[in-house]
């Protein structure tokens, strides 16, 4: 296939997710304070998106309260620095089942709540852009499965777009963006649509190039579309999406590594990331650009 390299490129830096590597770095950030402390410095190297999740203050796990999403959201609003707020709602459809001798009734670290209560910090915070995980899969975990039934997603869907926040797709393989298309034929996606291809994640989509361009090849044409690597791919997946047509998404989210044996911060991944699009002759857009682009708009928390 010929290239289609994009030429302006906007950088989403994933600030803190979800997983187990508050442990794992001192610049993974906990506290609503630290979180948005790390999104404003991303901002300031270069991201036009910061997408976030909240963590307990104390233990670093991660958690869903709403009053934390928006204590980040206000302190992000007060910035100096402006900056599109994504706020993730993949929170609440976690289920770890009972090994499997007897897998039922679900053990501990299992949190499944209805559709209100998982977007209800979306409808109270108003960021211009919210996550949508557009299906169910299994983890690395041996009996953790993410949960996301198309009732529940065309549900989330629903209150999200009505609530005036844009949805950003989540798609970890290629059935994820077929439901995402089925959605958008349905109507409760509205145009411009955004996905995030997320590769590498087991176990969905692997990031070998092959599999990358299958997702590429499965997104519409006329979506906006992103892509991210874990770990130590997530660098050149900078530049294999920028060359493939789409935007960028690094962050400790994703990878929490500079180089080998050096710890990141969000600011220095972005600046990477920044570098490596310029270097290819690309340019990095920002928040004004990309809310016109995607028809985004700013407003402060109910």
């Amino acid at each position: 296939m010929p290239l289609s390299m994009n030429r302006e490129v906007f950088i989403t830096c994933a600030v803190t997710g979800s997983g187990g590597t508050q442990h794992k770095s001192p610049h993974v950030p906990r506290s609503p304070e630290q979180i948005a402390a790390s999104a404003i410095d991303a901002a300031k190297a270069g991201a036009a998106v910061v997408h976030c999740h909240v963590r307990d203050p104390e233990t670093g796990a991660p958690a869903r309260d709403p009053a934390l999403y928006r204590e980040v959201t206000e302190r992000i609003r007060d910035a100096e620095v402006d900056v599109v707020l994504n706020l993730t709602a993949g929170m609440g459809g976690d289920l770890t089942l009972g090994g499997t001798d007897s897998p039922l009734p679900p053990i501990a670290g299992t949190d499944m709540i209805g559709a209100a209560e998982r977007v209800q910090h979306v409808v109270d915070c108003r960021p211009e852009l919210c996550t949508l995980d557009c299906g169910t899969m299994n983890f690395a975990e041996a009996d953790y499965i993410m949960v996301n039934t198309p009732g529940m997603l065309r549900d989330m869907a629903q209150r999200m777009a009505a609530s005036g926040t844009r949805i950003e797709i989540e798609a970890f393989d290629t059935g994820h963006l077929w439901f995402a298309k089925q959605l958008v034929a349905e109507g409760i996606i509205a145009d411009p649509v955004l996905v995030q291809l997320c590769m590498g994640v087991p176990w969905g989509a692997p990031d070998d190039l092959n599999t990358f361009m299958a997702m590429v090849n499965n997104v519409p044409a006329g979506w906006h579309w992103s892509a991210f690597a874990l770990g130590r791919n997530e660098m050149p997946y900078v530049a294999a999406s920028v060359l493939a047509g789409g935007n960028v998404r690094v962050g400790l989210e994703d990878n929490l590594y500079l180089e080998k044996g050096v710890l990141a911060t969000n600011a220095q991944l972005v600046e990477r990331a920044v570098t490596i699009v310029e270097a290819m002759g690309a340019r990095v857009i920002g928040p004004d650009a990309l809310r016109e682009r995607l028809k985004l708009e700013k407003r402060a928390p109910l």
